[in-house]
């Protein structure tokens, strides 16, 4: 009787440590249904998401879009694009109304635990800031005590510059406006003295003025503001899609991997990881509900992490933004994803 208990319990461990393939979630056998992932997008945030004169979307948020669509549907191009204001983003996201909202927004403790949403993980370390007129002769922003500042409602802004101003004993007159067209418009003609939002924003605005130099974003970074991507909560199959194509995309990186190089890398390569990533070696989709060529698609139709930020982001880009603390943990940044396998 003994000995067939024994057996009985070694066969359960085997069947719980054998990898099984994933049940597919509701929102996606929508999206396959549909044939298009539906992703909200900010209105206008250069780097992070813009159309172009042609109407394409382009920015980091686009590309995790496309990375999502690139691993579900095989093919990059088939996301809708929702613009969103940040009014509107979450209650889009909770209705059902987009599948992923990948709109620069910051992951917090209220926003994580109680809008019925998660965040699957950060595409960007950011913080906010303040630029101000360099007429303006201001080179601190502890000197704008009694100053008029721009700052977009909704937003973890609001807070950050309140806390900002009563932590130094300074008064302040906020203007508030309900999306970032209108917010730039009234610094930009002279309606406050400083606007206040992520500086990776600010670096954004300050790109669509005819003369950028005239503006000058201050040396403080007044708080954390880690943004990433979110999904509704409940559906636990698409909420590990979304987060694995995210680190897909950097340990794709990490790897030495890019899109000019993938297919000579999938056919020639012996590292264990790239062979793992891109489906060679093992079928890492299955336990996603997807095909073991996933994350391949991801790198050879969208880019890895480090190719997506330097054409949106980098030097050369009109944001001109350095990597920074998004650069990989292994030199010297924040970027680290757990092992694909």
């Amino acid at each position: 009787m003994a000995s067939a208990r024994l057996t009985s319990l070694a066969a359960l461990a085997a069947l719980l440590l054998t990898p099984s393939a994933a049940l597919a979630g509701k929102t996606l056998d929508a999206v396959k249904a549909r044939g298009e992932v539906v992703c909200g997008v900010n209105t206008s945030a250069p780097g992070f998401s813009s159309a172009d004169s042609q109407g394409r979307w382009q920015g980091l948020d686009v590309d995790t879009c496309r990375a999502v669509a690139a691993a579900v549907l095989g093919d990059a191009a088939k996301v809708k694009f929702v613009p969103l204001n940040s009014q509107q983003r979450f209650a889009a996201l909770q209705a059902g109304e987009i599948d992923v909202l990948s709109r620069n927004t910051t992951w917090s403790l209220t926003r994580d635990a109680s809008l019925g949403i998660v965040f699957t993980h950060i595409n960007y370390f950011d913080g906010q800031g303040f630029m101000v007129p360099k007429k303006l002769k201001v080179d601190s922003a502890r000197k704008l005590g009694g100053a008029t500042v721009c700052v977009q409602a909704g937003t973890t802004s609001e807070k950050n510059v309140a806390d900002f101003f009563a932590a130094n004993g300074q008064k302040y007159k906020s203007v508030v406006f309900d999306t970032a067209e209108a917010i730039q418009s009234a610094f930009f003609s002279g309606r406050c003295q400083a606007y206040t939002t992520d500086m990776s924003d600010l670096a954004g605005a300050r790109t669509k003025v005819a003369r950028p130099a005239d503006w000058v974003i201050l040396p403080e970074v007044i708080s954390k503001e880690p943004l990433g991507p979110s999904v509704r909560r409940g559906d636990d199959e698409w909420f590990a899609i979304v987060k694995w194509v995210g680190y897909a995309m950097l340990e794709a990186e990490e790897a030495g991997l890019t899109q000019a190089s993938v297919d000579r890398q999938k056919a020639e390569s012996k590292d264990p990881v790239v062979q793992r990533l891109l489906g060679v070696s093992e079928d890492t989709g299955k336990l996603l509900g997807l095909d073991k060529e996933w994350a391949y698609r991801v790198v050879k139709q969208v880019g890895t992490y480090g190719e997506s930020f330097d054409r949106n982001l980098g030097p050369g880009t009109p944001s001109n933004l350095p990597r920074g603390a998004n650069r990989l943990w292994s030199k010297g940044g924040l970027m680290y994803a757990p092992p694909v396998r």
